[in-house]
């Protein structure tokens, strides 16, 4: 529908590699390939989470409220969710970037990387993002509200149909042409 919201969603990434590289530097830990699989792994975590906030930024927006409501309102209500990901992701990977013994000095750098990044994008996501998607996105409020307005409509269609032909497999059905035995 829009190049505009992949772009917005996109924008986590340099978010994310900022805390990233700021957490490998207070580490003072080396880069490594190992490294490029937790920036793999943040990438796709960070990107998970632009989707919730814009997803319901764009259904608020369709239900009718305005561009900044919608903005604070979805950022609101998806505090918890995007919070609950990224606090399980990190709580996951703590054990990996404190480990010592055998190996850890190999994947101790990959859990630094991921939770680094984690805690930057998750609080720049919440901030910075809603700025962005206010300033790129163009569409007038009464766009995403008739856009809204037909998904419901066909929704509404489609509910009738279905609706109409279990009617008609029922009736079938008590009528006995066949439909049970």
């Amino acid at each position: 529908e829009s190049l505009l919201h992949p772009f917005v969603i996109l924008f986590t990434i340099p978010l994310a590699l900022v805390g990233a590289v700021g957490a490998l530097l207070l580490a003072r830990s080396p880069v490594s390939v190992v490294v490029f699989i937790g920036l793999i792994l943040l990438v796709g975590l960070v990107v998970k989470n632009a989707i919730i906030l814009i997803d319901k930024v764009n259904q608020l927006r369709e239900e009718g409220m305005a561009k900044r409501l919608a903005l604070v309102e979805g950022a609101r209500s998806r505090l918890r969710p995007i919070m609950m990901t990224t606090l399980c992701a990190v709580f996951g990977f703590l054990p990996l970037a404190l480990a010592f013994g055998e190996g850890a000095e190999v994947r101790s750098p990959m859990a630094i990387t991921v939770i680094g990044g984690l805690l930057v994008s998750t609080l720049l996501t919440l901030l910075v993002i809603p700025v962005v998607y206010d300033l790129l996105d163009r569409k007038p409020d009464a766009f995403y509200a008739e856009r809204g307005r037909r998904a419901r409509q066909q929704a509404e269609q489609v509910e009738q149909v279905l609706a109409h032909e279990h009617g008609a497999l029922e009736k079938g059905a008590v009528d006995g042409d066949g439909l049970k035995g």
